[in-house]
C-alpha cells in the first residue's frame, strides 16, 4: 500500500522529523489561501499521485507570486500527469500540495529499505540528492553510503552519524552532523513503528539557515501488517489505485497490473516471476502478476479468472500451478466453476504440476470444458504455447 507524499510527511513529523510548513489544496481557491499561509513570496506547488518524477512531468512548480501559484494551480489540477512510474496513460491529479519555498544549500538522497540477503534493514544514503537513485548506483556506487542495522539491536546512533560524516555535512556546518544524525534517527523511528516496506526522502535538503528538511517523503507498508494500522489504512486512495487490484486485495490475491497480453495465474511469487520471464523469453508480454497463494482455494481461483478476464487486452491465458501446499485439484475445481460463470472466447493454455495433478485432470476432463483448455505438463512449452495462441 502506499500513500501521497502530504500523507507520509505528516507520518514522519509525529516522529519528529523536520518536514517544511505546507497545506492540501483540491481546488485553486484553496491553493491560494494555501499559498498565503505560507512565509514568503516564493512557494512550490506540487501535484499529489502515487507516482515518482512528477518535477519531470510538469507535475511541481516553484510559484512566485499569487498570480503564478493560481496559473500553476490551475494547469497541473486535472492533469493527466505521465512520469517513468505511471506508465503511458499517467495519472489523474485530483490534489495539490503547496509548500514553503526556501533556500536550498545541498540536495541529498536517504531511503530506509528491508535487505533480503542479510536479513537487516538497510539506510542508503547518498550525496547526489534530487536524481534516480538507481542511475547514481550504476554510474557512481562510491556515492552510495549504507548502513545495515541488526534488528536485534536497533540502529545506533554512531551509524547515523557516519553517514552523516560520509555526506560531508561537517563541510557546511559541524551542528549540522548532531542535526542529521538524529534526522536519520527519527526515520527509523517511523520506518519500524510503521512497518514500512520503503521510506524514501528524495531529497532531503539543507537549507540556506541550516535546517535539514524532508523536501519529498514517499512511504510504503507492508500489507501483511497493515491490520496493525488502521489509521495508515484510512490514508489509502482508492481512486489512486487500478479498480482490479483493489479487488483482488479484498480475494487476498497479489496481483499488478501489466501492459501485456498474456494473462497469468500462478502459485507463488517465484513461480510467477519466472512465468512472466519465460513468456517474454518467447516473445510474449504478461498482462499482469498474479499469485493465487500457498493456500488458494475454489473461490479465491474464480475470484483470479474474473480479475484477468476483466482486462480487454487478454488475448489468452496461461495458468501455471505447481501443487505442494496448494492441491492441485483444489485449482482445478476453481478453474471448471469459473468456466461455468465466465463466458470465455480466449485461449486457456494450462499446466498443474504436483500434488494431486492427476486427480485435476480428471476433474476437468469429466467437467466438458476440457476441449476448451490446452494442457500442457512442461513448463517452457506451456509458455511457448500461450505465446503462439495469443499472437494467433
Amino acid at each position: 500500500m502506499k500513500i501521497h507524499e502530504f500523507q507520509a510527511k505528516e507520518i514522519i513529523s509525529r516522529y519528529g522529523a523536520s518536514v517544511p510548513e505546507s497545506y492540501v489544496a483540491k481546488n485553486v481557491d484553496e491553493a491560494l489561501d494555501a499559498a498565503k499561509k505560507l512565509p514568503g513570496e516564493v512557494c512550490v506547488v506540487k501535484a499529489q499521485i502515487h507516482a515518482g518524477g512528477r518535477g519531470k512531468g510538469g507535475g511541481v512548480k516553484v510559484s512566485k507570486g499569487l498570480d503564478e501559484v493560481k496559473t500553476n494551480a490551475t494547469a497541473i489540477l486535472g492533469m493527466q500527469l505521465v512520469t517513468k512510474q505511471t506508465g503511458p496513460v499517467g495519472q489523474k491529479v485530483k490534489t495539490l500540495l503547496i509548500e514553503e519555498g526556501m533556500e536550498i544549500k545541498k540536495e541529498l538522497y536517504f531511503s530506509i529499505l528491508p535487505d533480503r540477503a542479510t536479513q537487516k534493514v538497510v539506510l542508503i544514503a547518498s550525496t547526489e540528492g534530487g536524481m534516480n537513485i538507481e542511475e547514481v548506483a550504476e554510474e557512481t556506487p562510491e556515492k552510495i553510503l549504507k548502513e545495515f542495522v541488526d534488528p536485534a539491536i536497533g540502529l545506533r546512533p554512531f551509524q547515523t552519524q557516519r553517514l552523516a560524516f560520509g555526506l560531508g555535512l561537517d563541510k557546511y556546518d559541524p551542528k549540522l552532523i548532531r542535526q542529521a544524525s538524529a534526522f536519520f534517527m527519527k526515520l527509523y523511528d517511523a520506518f519500524m513503528a510503521e512497518d514500512c516496506s520503503m521510506l524514501e526522502i528524495n531529497p532531503v535538503v539543507v537549507t540556506g539557515d541550516n535546517r535539514i528538511l524532508a523536501l519529498d517523503c514517499k512511504m510504503s507498508f507492508d500489507d501483511n501488517a497493515l491490520m496493525r494500522h488502521k489509521k495508515t489504512v484510512e490514508l489509502r486512495d482508492l481512486d489512486e489505485e487500478d479498480p482490479t487490484e483493489i479487488e483482488a486485495s479484498d480475494h487476498d490475491l497479489s496481483f499488478i497490473k501489466l501492459d501485456g497480453s498474456i494473462g497469468c495465474m500462478v502459485n507463488g511469487a517465484g513461480l510467477a516471476m519466472a512465468t512472466m520471464d519465460i513468456i517474454q523469453h518467447y516473445g510474449g508480454s504478461p498482462a499482469n502478476f498474479l499469485d493465487v497463494g500457498g493456500t488458494a482455494d475454489a473461490e479465491r481461483v474464480e475470484a483470479a479468472f474474473k480479475i484477468i478476464t476483466k482486462d480487454p487486452n487478454v488475448k489468452a491465458i496461461l495458468i501455471n500451478i505447481f501443487g505442494g501446499i496448494v492441491r492441485c485439484n483444489i485449482i482445478a475445481d476453481g478453474v471448471v466453476a469459473a468456466f461455468n460463470k465466465v463466458n470465455l472466447s480466449i485461449p486457456v493454455v494450462v499446466r498443474l504440476e504436483g500434488t494431486n495433478a492427476e486427480q485435476a485432470a480428471e476433474i476437468i476432463e469429466q467437467s466438458g470444458i476440457g476441449d476448451k483448455l490446452i494442457m500442457i505438463k512442461e513448463f517452457a512449452a506451456a509458455a511457448q504455447k500461450a505465446v503462439e495462441v495469443a499472437n494467433a
